[in-house]
């Protein structure tokens, strides 16, 4: 185990550990900041911008609604299925002043997983946007929900804009399918009605669950992490504490196109910036790249969040160049592995080098970060203050310095457990509180680690361990390649072998040219046995590549 291996590899400015004391719950973080920061711009969507101070008194609207005219008590699950718009905030923030527990949802569920999460978070309260009001009729009644809050695209905003936006979502470009949801009521008359009264604010102990964040599921039906006060406290100050030498609080401008209802969004981008009095700008369509372009002209943002897949989306864009990036401290990526060739022109283009990290949703969700004054392209960096890492092998012994093994992760930010699975938590998490990540990872001697792949993602080719990430890399590093994923399938001979699936970024491209590529940067029995052209990857909500559904396929 290498607890201390770090304490001399940190850079000065960053602290060893962090107060784990200095809140007791996220809405003691959320008071201090509406109080401190009252008039400065607290989050910015579709050209309207509310204040700390606006975000305070339309949460205490939610939370004294919910108190004074609903039967939901503290402790019970309120699911908030909205993309990012102003509202997630003001309900979010507004739901743990009334002491419920959020349970975040991805509007783009099918049917049977809203029914999953549902169910199984035991949800009494659902709110919806209206855009997917009708998905929401096929389920609630399979559910134990009792109160549903519906609201529009532009609730937030003031007449007669928000008139006009809503009539267009629903009446000109058709994106409201017909729906009944018998005695829901619209969040705007839920908060007229909570201005009558002020809410009775919970006060939230650190263990006390505050958000029930669903893994993805794709190996199967998804489970919720409990997150407590705790651990979304601490991973919000540990994520301070690797920044705080760039940021200035009340001073940042963070562009978050990633969805607050994913654990990195929420916690780096809604969380953390809150902390640092910062000012978020709410991307709701992020695959719309001409208007998101559009969108960063307004801003002179000092910070963005993203992933591989978007930042490549972004650089193919003529526009996305002719913007100004001369304010711009921090570009952090998250959510899968960092292509080396992508990073590279980034920060030829912008002239911030991206920031790569490690999180899962079990942690809050970071884990590891680079030190923004020594990033290592190709490396997640180092543990965040108060964490501690190790390397097992598959018997569950510790592992040197330099061997790939299963990363594991001890630390404040890990989760309580899975909700209302004990055998999956005893699976994950030891009797002496390490996580298994399920990652495989190098520990570099100088502190900096590399994630070599999933555990479940690795090929085995006549024995020899292949790791996706890497033949994407090279297969990236192709001037004519936009995308790839990289799969095993079965093989007679070797047990596995590679296919390597392919977007095209130049339509020329073909198999013998990139096999040759191939060839000349891999070792023989990494090299894929075929290559398949395709015009798009499967890919996750906020845009991880599938690859077991290319496995499937």
């Amino acid at each position: 185990m290498l607890t201390d291996f770090w304490k001399d590899k940190y850079p000065e400015n960053i602290p060893f550990r962090i107060d784990t004391q200095a809140y007791s719950s996220v809405l003691e973080v959320f008071h201090e900041a509406c109080h401190r920061f009252a008039d400065a711009p607290a989050f910015s969507n579709m050209s309207c911008t509310l204040t700390y101070g606006d975000i305070d008194r339309l949460s205490a609207n939610f939370a004294s609604y919910i108190q004074h005219h609903t039967n939901l008590q503290a402790g019970d699950r309120i699911a908030v299925q909205m993309p990012n718009v102003l509202q997630y905030p003001v309900v979010v923030f507004g739901a743990m002043r009334a002491g419920l527990v959020v349970v975040n949802t991805n509007p783009l569920y099918t049917e049977r997983e809203m029914l999953h999460q549902f169910n199984d978070s035991g949800a009494k309260a659902l709110v919806v946007l209206s855009n997917f009001g009708a998905m929401a009729q096929a389920v609630v009644g399979q559910t134990g929900i009792e109160q549903v809050i519906v609201t529009d695209l532009a609730d937030m905003l003031p007449a007669p804009k928000r008139w006009l936006v809503n009539a267009a979502v629903k009446h000109i470009k058709k994106m409201v399918p017909e729906y009944a949801l018998p005695g829901s009521i619209m969040l705007n008359k839920a908060l007229a009605k909570g201005r009558a009264r002020p809410p009775v604010d919970h006060t939230a102990s650190p263990d006390e669950l505050a958000v029930l964040q669903y893994t993805g599921g794709t190996t199967g039906l998804s489970k919720g992490a409990m997150l407590t006060n705790a651990n979304l406290v601490a991973n919000l100050l540990q994520i301070r504490a690797v920044l705080t030498s760039t940021f200035e609080p009340g001073k940042e401008i963070m562009i978050a196109p990633l969805p607050l209802y994913h654990i990195f969004a929420f916690t780096v981008c809604c969380l953390g910036m809150m902390e640092l009095g910062g000012h978020t700008v709410l991307i709701t369509n992020p695959r719309d790249i001409p208007a998101f372009v559009k969108e960063l002209g307004q801003w002179r943002f000092t910070a963005m969040a993203g992933l591989n897949t978007l930042f490549v989306s972004l650089m193919n864009n003529e526009d996305f160049h002719k913007l100004s990036f001369k304010a711009l401290k921090l570009t952090v990526a998250g959510g899968m592995a960092m292509q080396i060739k992508p990073a590279e022109q980034w920060e030829e283009i912008t002239g911030c080098k991206i920031c790569e990290g490690f999180g899962m949703t079990e942690t809050s969700p970071v884990v590891t970060l680079n030190p923004l004054s020594r990033i290592q392209l190709g490396t997640i960096g180092m543990p965040v203050p108060s964490t501690e890492l190790k390397i097992i092998s598959d018997d569950g012994e510790d592992l040197p310095l330099g061997e790939a093994g299963e990363l594991c992760v001890r630390g404040p930010q890990v989760m309580k457990g899975y909700w209302q699975r004990p055998e999956a938590t005893a699976e994950t998490i030891t009797a002496d509180g390490w996580l298994k990540t399920g990652d495989v990872a190098v520990i570099q001697p100088d502190g900096y680690l590399r994630i070599v792949d999933r555990k479940k993602d690795m090929i085995l080719v006549s024995g020899f361990n292949v790791y996706p990430n890497e033949i994407e890399d090279v297969a990236a590093s192709h001037a004519g390649v936009l995308e790839a994923a990289a799969v095993g399938i079965p093989d007679e001979k070797s047990g596995e072998v590679v296919k390597l699936f392919v977007v095209r970024k130049d339509p020329a491209l073909s198999e013998d040219e990139l096999m040759s590529h191939l060839r000349a940067n891999l070792t023989g029995y990494k090299v894929p046995r075929s290559i398949a052209f395709r015009a798009d990857l499967p890919k996750t909500n906020v845009g991880k590549i599938l690859r077991r559904e290319l496995r499937d396929q």
